[in-house]
């Protein structure tokens, strides 16, 4: 009885979240180790059927680096990167397209087991993501897209027809080449077109600490302010800046909250989502604080 009690309870203390949320567009991000478990496959995708089934209307965006790298190599290729971007010739252009399109239909696969529709489609459908190439610091690192423009009428359809949009980061420049692009900065650019209330990065890490050596300085909440304060005051390095920058940009943007989660612990989206002291980093607008965020 006492467990039955304890189920009863996590159920009370996810209702005001649900209807806080209902109806709302809530964009994941979904890569890291947490593509590579069977098991926190399953998990997440499970967690993203729920959120549809409570009255969200989730949207994944998915990466897939790690097995391009290994497709590039099986090949005989050696990956290489500037800054944390792909060099992305011709050859290499065409193995994250069918890379990314073999990750993109298993994850639709996954959702419809569990009785919930899914449609996988890339940028270049519908002209979805207009992309330009992207120079960096003076540099021509092949095909790889800058962002420069989200056509949300797909999304927008395949949503209102129930069924949750898998977006592979591929887009289209004006002359119709395609482009790879960093699924972060997709992610970020489908939850500001969108309108989404929410954007949750499945990483690596627990969230965003203020010391990375003492785990004791997890910070649970961050406003624009305070998030800028730790980067103007070096707190914060390595390959998460790029993140938390794209963090600030979406909410600055009008995403109402941007969580920075543990992809690798089982059913993390729900613990963020659904509980009152959530697991990982949001980074949020002062009016987007709950009661006991203040």
């Amino acid at each position: 009885m006492d467990q039955l009690l304890i189920k009863a309870q996590t159920l009370i203390e996810a209702l005001p979240y649900i209807q806080k949320f209902n109806n709302k567009k809530v964009v994941v991000k979904y890569g890291g180790s947490a593509m590579l478990d069977e098991n926190l496959q399953l998990n997440v995708i499970k967690d993203v059927a729920l959120l549809k089934l409570v009255g969200m209307q989730p949207i994944i965006v998915h990466g897939g680096g790690k097995e391009i790298s290994k497709w590039v190599e099986l090949l005989g290729h050696e990956s290489k990167f500037v800054e944390g971007l792909r060099v992305t010739d011709e050859e290499t252009m065409e193995v994250a397209e069918m890379v990314l399109g073999k990750v993109n239909k298993g994850l639709v696969q996954m959702v419809e087991q569990l009785g919930v529709k899914a449609v996988g489609i890339s940028g270049k459908d519908g002209a979805t993501i207009k992309v330009e190439k992207k120079i960096l610091k003076g540099q021509d690192i092949g095909y790889v897209g800058n962002i420069i423009d989200v056509n949300v009428e797909l999304i927008n359809t395949l949503i209102d027809n129930n069924f949750i949009p898998i977006i592979a980061p591929i887009g289209l420049d004006e002359n119709f080449h395609a482009y790879n692009i960093n699924a972060d900065d997709a992610a970020c650019a489908i939850a500001t077109a969108v309108g989404a209330e929410k954007l949750a990065f499945l990483t690596d890490t627990e969230g965003v600490y203020k010391d990375p050596e003492d785990k004791k300085t997890l910070i649970s909440a961050l406003t624009l302010k305070q998030a800028d304060q730790l980067i103007d005051e070096g707190y914060i390095g390595g390959g998460m800046l790029p993140k938390l920058k794209n963090c600030i940009d979406a909410v600055r943007n009008g995403v109402s909250r941007v969580h920075i989660l543990d992809g690798r612990m089982e059913h993390c989206l729900l613990l963020e989502f659904f509980t009152n002291r959530g697991i990982g980093t949001a980074i949020i607008n002062n009016e987007s604080l709950f009661e006991h965020e203040k």
